[in-house]
């Protein structure tokens, strides 16, 4: 296992507080604000610690209410919604500065019996034949400032294949379908725990949805003419999964209007399992000459 995935495992330990209180922390990075992806793991985990039995989740509903300060821990207090016989729910608050900065609604199921189907898996290359991350753009690392070859080059938790180069790169065809085909998988053997690999698939299926609602509009990988930010993040686990093996994370944006673009992604196992279902809204918002962007 690489240190970068040591380092998310020991973010999404969470230190408990009391009862219904956790305390998470960020990574030393650079940011100028948390990750969503880190948030949304992080709330999931303290609401899967108040849940008994081991029930695995099956759904997480949240918003992203404010940027996340990195400097400084957040508060995760958890409301013990309902405990049922097949269905526990819990809602989970993430608090900076004594205001709420991320809202999670989380529900439990016991596995039951009953009738399947699913979308079939996309056609995708073998994923250990794709290039990394790393791979895939240090060809192009004259084109870039020394921060963002320094992004290019660390060490990442989630190895990231996609099947073709970002449209920043590669700007043909002139307008891009909204959709995109990326395997992924921690970059490590994760422990046997069911709600651990669901949070890190949490917070790896916030990594590139919003990309794909942009796709067809933005124009270099550090476009200023819009302002880009999650605003929901929705997931259904469907199926078991393991967050070490690779995963196909099919992104589709239906549709972007009135300054917010919506992104669908379906996350199969290697086996053509539909694992989990993905929805985000997020702002992209044109920026003008003089606007504050808030």
């Amino acid at each position: 296992m690489g240190a970068a995935l040591d380092d998310l495992i020991d973010i999404l330990e969470l230190e408990q507080l009391e009862v219904n209180l956790f305390r998470g922390l960020s990574p030393d990075e650079d940011r100028q604000r948390v990750f969503g992806g880190q948030v949304a793991g992080q709330a999931l985990v303290a609401a899967g610690r108040t849940v008994a039995d081991g029930q695995p989740v099956n759904s997480l509903h949240a918003y992203f209410l404010r940027a996340g300060d990195p400097r400084i821990p957040i508060i995760y207090e958890v409301d013990r919604i309902r405990d049922g016989r097949s269905f526990t729910t819990r809602r989970v608050v993430a608090i900076q500065h004594g205001k709420a900065i991320f809202n999670l609604a989380a529900s439990f199921h016991v596995v039951e019996d009953g009738p399947s189907h699913q979308y079939p898996m996309p056609d995708a290359p073998d994923p250990e034949t794709l290039p990394t991350i790393r791979e895939h753009l240090e060809p192009y690392a004259d084109r870039f400032p020394p921060a963002f070859v320094d992004w290019i080059r660390r060490e990442r938790p989630i190895d990231q294949r996609s099947t073709r180069l970002p449209r920043w790169l590669d700007p043909s065809p002139a307008v891009r379908e909204p959709e995109q085909l990326i395997w992924f998988r921690a970059d490590g053997t994760l422990p046997d725990d069911p709600l651990l690999h669901a949070c890190v698939v949490a917070y790896a299926s916030d990594l590139t949805l919003l990309d794909t609602a942009v796709m067809a509009h933005a124009r270099s990988w550090d476009d200023d003419r819009f302002m880009i930010a999650s605003l929901d993040h929705a997931m259904w686990f469907h199926r078991p999964l393991r967050a070490d093996q690779w995963l196909l994370y099919h992104q589709k944006s239906p549709s972007a209007s009135d300054a917010r673009g919506l992104a669908e992604g379906f996350i199969y196992r290697q086996d053509g399992a539909l694992a989990v279902t993905v929805i985000q809204e997020g702002l992209i918002r044109p920026v003008k000459p003089g606007w504050q962007q808030l």
